[in-house]
């Protein structure tokens, strides 16, 4: 296949809930073993790249395969997946899908047709390739985080609405299976949780890139310094750089908990303080959000069982979890992506391992 060319996932293709977790042992332990064992939940949401084959039609002509896996968190996909195997304390769940059918880290439209309309009406506004304010309405965007086209503006009301019904019915055989799939779990560790007392937290796994892309595919134009990630990685509680409450916002993780699991990290990667941040420069999204306020439900009962609930966000940065020449690959022009380092790999799922036993340890 040309290096070009989008690397698709085959027309009608189903995903099932097992299809999208893993444990360790998976095949000699059940899943109702892990979860008895486990504490954590983490969840990729970003981490699929292959784009379901029904929607190709849609996408632009100069969304090159370079282009598609640098609008995902593909890097994180390799790393929770060895995570998962090494540590019997984590479930994971990952998105087969790539946010570019519809991000289940941004509120979900009460009308995606809607939505998508006065998406493309900004894109339009803005003028092909120009930077575009889509807040509130990017659930699917039409140009992706560089601002490069990514699906072609429909012709019509009717193309807009044959588009939108493509994606939303693509996206129940994957993304739907995955956000189902999360929650289901959520729900099972708190009732094992609340059942026996004890902590469990969700927590949403992603990478970000400190450069964006040129047309050319070189990923190396500097972010704005508000933009930038710590060298290693920002968790998040939609609170202030000590995880403290940020005005009327509830935080999604204890505070204290916060601090004390940014510095597990930093313990356990062998960096300075301000390689592991907290809500720098992202607070967290829709996974922890949604999460939190079911947190926030369950307080009275939970307090009453001695059972804690915390939902974080971790953002790593891309380079790190590339490794160096993975990243000097991406840095220069170019149609393809890379493939992980697997030894690399390996030493950084044994430190988020070694993190969060850390933190357990307090």
């Amino acid at each position: 296949m040309d290096e070009a060319s989008r690397d698709l996932i085959p027309a009608g293709t189903t995903f099932t809930a097992d299809d999208v977790t893993w444990w360790a042992g998976k095949g000699e332990r059940s899943l109702d073993q892990a979860i008895a064992e486990a504490d954590v939940l983490v969840s990729a949401p970003h981490a699929g790249a292959a784009i379901p084959e029904e929607l190709d039609r849609f996408l632009a002509p100069e969304f090159t395969r370079r282009l598609q896996y640098d609008y995902t968190d593909v890097s994180t996909s390799a790393v929770v997946r060895r995570w998962a195997e090494i540590d019997p304390r984590v479930v994971v769940v990952e998105n087969p899908h790539p946010r570019m059918v519809r991000d289940p880290n941004r509120a979900r439209p009460a009308s995606l047709v809607d939505d998508l309309r006065e998406a493309f009406d900004r894109v339009r506004t803005a003028g092909r390739g120009n930077r575009v304010d889509l807040g509130g309405v990017d659930a699917i965007r039409p140009v992706t985080f560089s601002f490069f086209p990514l699906i072609e503006p429909p012709t019509s009301d009717a193309a807009l609405v044959d588009l939108a019904a493509a994606f939303e019915d693509v996206a129940d055989r994957g993304l739907g299976v995955y956000e189902r799939t999360r929650d289901e779990l959520i729900e099972r560790f708190v009732t094992r949780t609340m059942a026996g007392g004890g902590t469990f937290t969700t927590l949403s796994f992603h990478d970000t890139m400190n450069t964006t892309t040129r047309i050319d595919g070189a990923v190396d134009v500097p972010r704005e310094p508000a933009d930038r990630l710590p060298d290693v990685v920002a968790l998040s509680n939609r609170g202030d750089a000590n995880g403290d409450r940020r005005g009327d916002d509830a935080v999604t993780m204890d505070p204290a908990r916060l601090r004390s699991l940014a510095a597990a990290h930093r313990m356990a990667f062998g960096v300075p303080d301000g390689a592991v941040q907290c809500n720098q420069p992202y607070l967290g999204s829709q996974e922890i959000i949604r999460a939190g306020a079911r947190f926030a439900q369950l307080a009275n009962d939970a307090a009453v069982h001695g059972a804690t609930f915390d939902a974080v966000q971790a953002e790593f940065l891309r380079e790190f979890l590339l490794g160096d020449a993975n990243t000097a690959v991406l840095r220069a022009p170019g149609t393809g992506w890379v493939t992980p380092d697997a030894a690399h790999v390996d030493r950084i799922a044994h430190a988020c391992r070694d993190a969060w036993d850390a933190y357990r340890a307090g």
